[in-house]
């Protein structure tokens, strides 16, 4: 501060024009840069993110046109023939709302009880100079309550203990505005080394605080969303994992014998992992001895998708246990899902296998068709009708039957496998290209490596899952 600790202290010469000059234009360049981020920044209502960048940009905004300001009042310390010629110049007029009119100055002088007020301080006060400037005793009226103490303690320290002011206070206008006043202030001593008077500039800081505050609330708020999603994350992981089966590789039915299946899965989780969808796969014996084989795909991501997914799978796997067939246990997933809290479509395949006479019987609700391979060539199977569960109420879904061979490889997947968007016939055509290679594996675990070779390594914009299951001797 270049205020005088005495009184007869000389004044501080004024820094070299060419000097403020560079400083301003520099100034002035990095407003602008500043200000084009600013207006590049996009900023959605669901996006904590962008807001915080554009509290950070304002901020940022405020500090450099403080800096400008600053500056600008070194200018007018300058001959003032220069200040028509540099275009950086900010005017000085109190009635302006430029940043100058934020910071003023005051001197209390404590031998004659004369208190000295700038222009601009009493526009930041709200007052007129008519009314005259407030003495020490009175500033505290203004004050906040609670920012009283805090401003006693300054001034005491100042007066008493030599001590320079540096602090915040906040104060009520005549208008009922509140503004946030910093304060930096120093005794003026006389030759006795005695307080003789207070000197000290007043900075309305109410903006720059309020930016300030902007980039606080929206850190946090950011760092909440991340907090809620990671949270949200880990809860859908762990209900994904305690629903779909345990095995993450081959499984060997308790009953072997001929036409037992031999089978594997793998789970492919999407480009973005923090996405964890509502797709799922399931293998089960039934109490006849039967196999219950299923994969499906429910819209949604999250803790909602997987909820709804672990309710589905819990009903499909109990319908099954029952005796229910395919097409009449998915039209009873349709009721499901069409009375449930959450609204969501799903895509299905239900399939019952019969190992004694490799009998696979078939429904499917708006599902990519199981792939059939056999002696080196495969195909999609001919589909039955059937819609999205969920997608309309009472719909009925027909079935099919398919007479599986010895060695026949069946693959059932969601479509989420191709790398962009649904798989279609080119994901389907990737699938059945594999077929010779899946001829000469040796198990399903084997098919289902080569799958994941094949797609593991794409960017799906959703998770996927698939199940291979190949016919016993």
């Amino acid at each position: 501060m270049p205020s005088p600790m005495f009184a007869d202290h000389p004044a501080q010469q004024p820094p070299e024009r060419g000097m403020v000059d560079a400083l301003i234009t520099r100034t002035r360049r990095l407003r602008g840069d500043v200000d084009a981020v600013r207006q590049d920044t996009s900023v959605g209502e669901e996006d904590p993110r962008g807001r915080w960048q554009l509290a950070l940009c304002d901020l940022a905004v405020h500090q450099l046109d403080d800096l400008g300001a600053h500056l600008g009042q070194l200018k007018t310390g300058l001959p003032t023939e220069v200040h028509e010629e540099f275009p950086g110049h900010v005017p000085t007029d109190p009635s302006s709302r430029s940043l100058l009119s934020r910071v003023g100055s005051a001197e209390w002088n404590l031998l004659t009880d004369e208190v000295t007020w700038s222009d601009e301080l009493y526009e930041i006060f709200g007052r007129t100079p008519e009314a005259g400037p407030l003495s020490l005793d009175e500033l505290p009226s203004m004050l906040f309550a609670e920012d009283q103490v805090s401003l006693a303690t300054m001034m005491t320290d100042c007066l008493v203990d030599g001590k320079a002011i540096d602090g915040e206070f906040r104060i009520v206008r005549t208008d009922e505005s509140v503004r946030t006043l910093h304060m930096m202030g120093e005794p003026v001593l006389d030759a006795d080394g005695c307080t003789a008077s207070m000197w000290a500039v007043l900075r309305d800081v109410s903006e720059l605080r309020r930016s300030q505050r902007a980039v606080r609330e929206t850190r946090d708020s950011m760092q909440l969303q991340r907090h809620i999603a990671q949270t949200e994350h880990r809860v859908a992981v762990e209900l994904q994992e305690a629903v779909l089966p345990p095995w993450r590789g081959s499984l060997r039915p308790p009953r072997p014998g001929p036409g037992a299946l031999g089978l594997a899965a793998h789970y492919l989780p999407s480009a973005t992992s923090a996405l964890i969808g509502g797709d799922w796969y399931d293998a089960l014996e039934l109490p006849d001895g039967q196999m219950l084989l299923t994969v499906g795909d429910l819209t949604g991501h999250g803790v909602s998708a997987t909820s709804t997914m672990a309710m589905l799978l819990g009903a499909l796997r109990g319908m099954a246990v029952a005796g229910i067939r395919p097409g009449a246990l998915l039209g009873h997933l349709n009721q499901l899902l069409e009375a449930s809290t959450q609204p969501a479509l799903a895509s299905a395949i239900c399939c019952r296998y019969d190992p004694a006479t490799r009998l696979l019987t078939w429904a499917q609700a708006g599902h990519p068709a199981p792939l059939l391979f056999r002696d080196g060539t495969g195909r999609a199977l001919t589909p039955p009708e059937g819609v999205l569960l969920g997608a309309t109420s009472g719909a009925a879904y027909e079935q099919a039957e398919v007479q599986l061979r010895a060695d026949d490889l069946l693959m059932l997947h969601t479509d989420g496998i191709s790398h962009r968007g649904p798989a279609g016939d080119a994901g389907t055509g990737r699938l059945l290209e594999l077929a010779p290679r899946f001829a000469e594996a040796r198990g399903a675990q084997e098919c289902v490596r080569l799958a994941v070779e094949e797609f593991g390594e794409a960017e799906r914009e959703n998770d996927a899952c698939v199940l291979v299951a190949r016919i016993g001797a």
